[in-house]
């Protein structure tokens, strides 16, 4: 079977799909049929730095669990994580599946969750890198669906993690006076509100522009500092990310547009509940 069919949108992204592809056709000869692209490699935002390299692996049946443990096993620590699904299981609305094979931080979950970002994303924007496009491909799409498990993931995931940041001594209470938290949350609210806008699916930076032009201006300085931080490629769910991202707060030149870590984290925190409030009024008027 050949390795790949198509170039990545980097040269990094190169080499972790040929070393995938290697891997999983020495431990599993002919089971990967297909490999597409989502997330950041396929919206145009991929950031070497930081950035995963999220895939979608096909199979003509559900794979055996062990061939894929063996695989993650040997690719250890590369930044390569996604689903993997039957072809059959694109001609279906994936709240209909059960739990499919998801490799993530190295590690293989037999029973993964799956979601229509997948779906729709692969379909209008998925990088082939073996099998027939995505435009070849019965690939299920629903609107309705999609904006549905949007607003529902407004409360189930990111109010749940705007209530957690808010305490101080909590984990991701520390996350957030850091660049990554910054990012994460900024940009992944106004992904679901740009979802709810306008039926698509965008990159981290793509939401963080779209809400530039939804939002006032109260909320742009908070919103230029997460494209700051996505375009500086260097905020990561580390330790030394968040120390990192402290100092910028500190001597000259001072990189952050927040005079301190702690009134930035008081912005992500209120904007996010601004976005997750706006983005329910949409999905409402509906």
């Amino acid at each position: 079977m050949a390795g790949w069919a198509a170039m990545t949108p980097h040269p990094k992204i190169d080499a972790i799909v040929e070393t995938y592809l290697s891997v999983a056709d020495v431990e599993a000869p002919g089971l990967v049929e297909g490999l597409y692209l989502e997330g950041s490699a396929a919206l145009d935002d991929y950031r070497p730095g930081t950035s995963d390299v999220d895939f979608v692996a096909v199979t003509a049946a559900s794979p055996p669990i062990e061939a894929l443990e063996r695989i993650h096993t040997r690719l250890g620590a590369h930044p390569f994580e996604g689903v993997y699904l039957t072809w059959d299981d694109f001609r279906h609305n994936p709240s209909d599946l059960e739990g499919r094979p998801q490799a993530h931080g190295g590690k293989l979950d037999p029973r993964g969750g799956v979601n229509p970002i997948t779906w729709h994303t692969v379909a209008h924007h998925g990088v082939t890198c073996r099998g027939p496009k995505p435009a070849e491909l019965d690939i299920w799409s629903d609107p309705a669906a999609l904006a549905a498990w949007t607003d529902d993931n407004l409360d189930r995931y990111w109010r749940r993690l705007v209530t957690r940041a808010a305490r101080p001594l909590t984990r991701w209470g520390l996350v957030t006076l850091g660049g990554y938290g910054t990012v994460w949350i900024v940009t992944g609210v106004s992904r679901l509100h740009y979802t709810l806008a306008t039926g698509g699916i965008t990159s981290k930076t793509g939401a963080a522009r779209h809400a530039l032009e939804a939002f006032p201006e109260r909320w742009h300085r908070v919103l230029n500092e997460a494209l700051r931080l996505r375009a500086d490629d260097s905020a990561q769910p580390s330790l030394g990310s968040l120390v990192s991202g402290l100092a910028e707060h500190f001597g000259a030149p001072r990189p952050s547009l927040y005079a301190s870590p702690f009134e930035r984290r008081k912005d992500v925190l209120a904007f996010a509940d601004q976005v997750i409030i706006a983005a329910h009024e949409l999905y409402a008027a509906r």
